[in-house]
């Protein structure tokens, strides 16, 4: 699969900097003003991310949130995906928050960020988390310099630029190269939970003879849960699923399912094995006769061919 960023790094128009701060009642996205030399060190950083990502470039994949990642992948994700609202958000904001005060309070921050424009308009926002960026603060650090042939204490705040970002925005795709930069900076486990009930709503129409009641409930409050729920409903995983082979499927892996009436329902306890079952992840082989066994897969991918 090929995914190409859409947007052309050498013709930069403007650059914005800012930064992600946590105020305790949600994310507040403000920018920061930078000199020309910084903004030309951030758009290296994309460059530097983008060469990063083509090396993965033979195993790209859709990201999903039930799926566990290494420290490094490229992944995409389409930009108009629920899990991407806040990220959307900044990126097609027209105007931000000017305050450059905010770096007095890095312990506050949880990302930094980047717009850039292209002459043609398009726009490209990267991310990166705020772990060696904060603040190297003098009561914490003792940091010097070379000034006049003499080492003297800096005293001002020092910050720390990374050599590239966690993931890139076009007006398309999310471009992703590390995960759980991607996960932490999208508040990805609060937006799962929240879509839980859109989630459901979604699978019901496919799956007429189960009731969900009980799985909606159970994902409302586990993330574990909400995680496959939401890769379920983003692969499409319930689509013409036939009741026989679901039912089928679920007594050979050990997931137990009762009739009530004119519909099913998953068995208390049973409430993440029968999301296993839908994502994919329950299966049961018998190599040897007579004798079947279960498993149960931590990661799978679709196998081509």
């Amino acid at each position: 699969m090929n995914i190409e960023l859409k947007f052309n790094i050498d013709a930069v128009s403007a650059v914005e900097f800012g930064v992600g701060m946590d105020n305790g009642d949600g994310q507040v996205f403000v920018a920061v003003p930078v000199d020309t030399r910084v903004q030309n060190v951030l758009c290296e950083m994309v460059q530097v991310t983008w060469e990063a990502m083509k090396k993965y470039e033979a195993d790209l994949a859709k990201y999903e949130p039930s799926e566990k990642y290494g420290a490094t992948e490229y992944l995409y994700l389409p930009l108009a995906d629920n899990l991407c609202v806040s990220i959307w958000q900044l990126h097609t904001a027209a105007q931000l928050e000017l305050k450059g005060t905010v770096l007095n309070q890095p312990d506050k921050m949880f990302c930094y960020f980047a717009r850039f424009t292209e002459k043609s308009g398009q726009r490209l926002t990267a991310f990166r988390r705020t772990t060696q960026f904060k603040g190297l603060l003098k009561s914490k650090n003792r940091l010097i310099r070379l000034l006049d042939d003499t080492l003297k204490i800096v005293e001002d705040t020092v910050f720390k630029l990374d050599m590239d970002f966690d993931f890139l925005v076009d007006d398309k795709n999310v471009h992703i190269l590390r995960p759980s930069g991607f996960a932490f900076i999208g508040r990805l486990n609060q937006a799962i939970l929240n879509a839980v009930s859109s989630n459901i709503e979604e699978i019901r129409e496919d799956l007429p003879f189960m009731n969900l009641g009980s799985i909606e409930k159970y994902a409302s409050k586990h993330p574990r849960a909400a995680r496959y729920l939401a890769s379920i409903r983003t692969q499409g995983a319930t689509k013409n699923i036939e009741q026989r082979r679901l039912l089928e499927l679920c007594k050979r892996t050990g997931v137990e399912v009762i009739n009530e009436g004119d519909k099913y329902i998953v068995s208390p306890g049973y409430e993440l094995a029968f999301l296993e079952v839908l994502d994919r992840r329950r299966y049961e082989l018998e190599l040897v006769e007579g004798e079947p066994e279960r498993f149960r897969a931590a990661s799978r991918r679709k196998l081509n061919g």
